[in-house]
């Protein structure tokens, strides 16, 4: 494979991740919005609707039950501070990738940092909780990452040539 077919298809990858991490971060607004909003009770009571199916054909469905055990853990703090990390996590997220589908230059080293970051917090959750979606999220967002450094080496080589 050539070299300039290989960057289009970096490129694309690139592009690719940004649009769902940015789908991710919009999600996250709305689930840290809705959060807010909803009581323990009804957000109980939510869960139980959205999982009664699968529960129903297996009682032992582990994403259902994973979905209840979490949504019950949540206590008055825990569901504030979750709903505040999401609020934050989702700006910061949908900030940085409009940042970088508009090309703006400066943003490319911010958000490899704050990226990181995100990365570091999601493997300390992770030594506590073991939950494998966090360890789904921090390979995705290592790709991200990378992906985001080589576009900016390739924004910043031709810019240099312009």
């Amino acid at each position: 494979m050539d070299r300039e077919r290989w960057r289009r298809i970096v490129h694309q990858l690139f592009d690719i991740g940004l649009i769902v991490k940015g789908i991710d971060g919009v999600l996250e607004i709305i689930g840290g919005v809705l959060l807010l909003m909803i009581g323990p009770a009804q957000l109980s009571r939510i869960a139980r609707i959205v999982t009664q199916h699968e529960l129903t054909h297996d009682r032992h469905d582990r994403v259902a039950r994973y979905l209840l055990n979490s949504v019950h853990q949540l206590e008055a703090g825990a569901k504030t501070f979750a709903a505040i990390y999401l609020l934050w996590h989702g700006i910061v997220k949908v900030g940085l990738v409009t940042g970088l589908l508009l090309r703006r230059r400066w943003v490319y080293p911010v958000a490899i940092v704050a990226f990181a970051i995100f990365l570091a917090y999601q493997l300390y959750r992770y030594s506590l909780t073991h939950a494998p979606e966090l360890l789904v999220l921090s390979l995705f967002d290592v790709v991200v990452i990378v992906l985001t450094w080589s576009e900016y080496k390739r924004l910043t080589v031709a810019h240099a040539s312009s």
